[in-house]
């Protein structure tokens, strides 16, 4: 499925592909499932620059067979189930992927759960682990608690035994991240979350806002920090937070970072780690895979 040009869903239409033939550092997999998500909306309407002057394959995450390996590649062989993120290129039946991007799936992770976790799972991973790493007794706010990377984020949060606020927009989504783990979920939509989140920790704050909104958020999130609190700012759904400006940070010494998942990715001994991570969660029932 490809995207002819940046715009509406419009845009995507089906075409035959030849079946690709591997580079001597490639993987070729014959995809069983390919997980769907908001950086696809991101790179359909242009948000994200394409990468190409052509048509355009949506889809950064799937899980499948390898039918063929290149001359180099020495971890891999034909009829592994294997599972990746990888920025676009998913949207399709077989697609070629660099053996350093991908994992092998443990037999209790299947197809179709390891195409809904990589990326989003990873994700997940890396707020908890690396943006701010959370520990038991923490006290976090965490932005579209119903969505995908939520779902996994907040069942996590709650096996570390951190104390996990969700904001969701309505009342159906809102019940739907309790059920996630999220301790407290605020509506946006008929709440002052920065109010509620002071009013929930007793005027202390919260050590962490993990914040994939952005301009609708942003400035609120930053209410919402105790002195020395971190913001993880991982997404802009609503749209780029311009109106953010590093003097804000002075209010309480606060830490800023804009984490990408592909940095991490990129680092085949991070991407190992912290697949295992992920699958051994998933294992001990921690995170439950929708």
């Amino acid at each position: 499925i490809m995207a002819s040009k940046p715009g509406g869903t419009d845009v995507l239409h089906q075409v035959d592909i030849d079946v690709p033939v591997p580079s001597p550092t490639d993987v070729l997999i014959r995809q069983t499932a390919v997980g769907v998500n908001f950086i696809d909306v991101y790179f359909r309407t242009g948000l994200y620059p394409w990468p190409v002057e052509k048509d355009l394959i949506l889809g950064s995450e799937g899980a499948g067979i390898v039918e063929a390996v290149g001359a180099q590649v020495s971890d891999f062989s034909i009829g592994d189930r294997v599972a990746y993120t990888v920025p676009n290129g998913g949207y399709a039946t077989h697609r070629l992927i660099p053996a350093a991007s991908l994992v092998q799936l443990p037999d209790h992770i299947s197809d179709a759960q390891a195409a809904a976790i990589m990326l989003k799972g990873l994700t997940a991973c890396y707020l908890l682990h690396d943006s701010y790493p959370v520990i038991e007794g923490d006290v976090v706010l965490f932005h579209a608690a119903a969505g995908g990377v939520g779902s996994l984020a907040g069942q996590w949060l709650k096996s570390k035994g951190v104390h996990a606020i969700g904001t969701a927009g309505g009342a159906e989504k809102c019940e739907r991240a309790k059920n996630y783990g999220f301790e407290e979920v605020i509506d946006y939509l008929s709440e002052n979350f920065p109010e509620r989140v002071m009013e929930l920790t007793k005027g202390q704050g919260v050590d962490a806002v993990y914040d994939s909104v952005g301009k609708d958020t942003i400035m609120g999130s930053l209410e919402c920090l105790k002195t020395f609190g971190t913001l993880v700012c991982f997404g802009q759904s609503s749209g780029r937070p311009d109106q953010f400006r590093i003097a804000h940070l002075a209010k309480g010494s606060f830490r800023l970072t804009r984490p990408i998942l592909f940095h991490f990715t990129d680092n085949r001994d991070w991407l190992e780690r912290s697949s295992k991570k992920l699958f051994d969660a998933v294992a001990r029932g921690d995170v439950k895979v929708n």
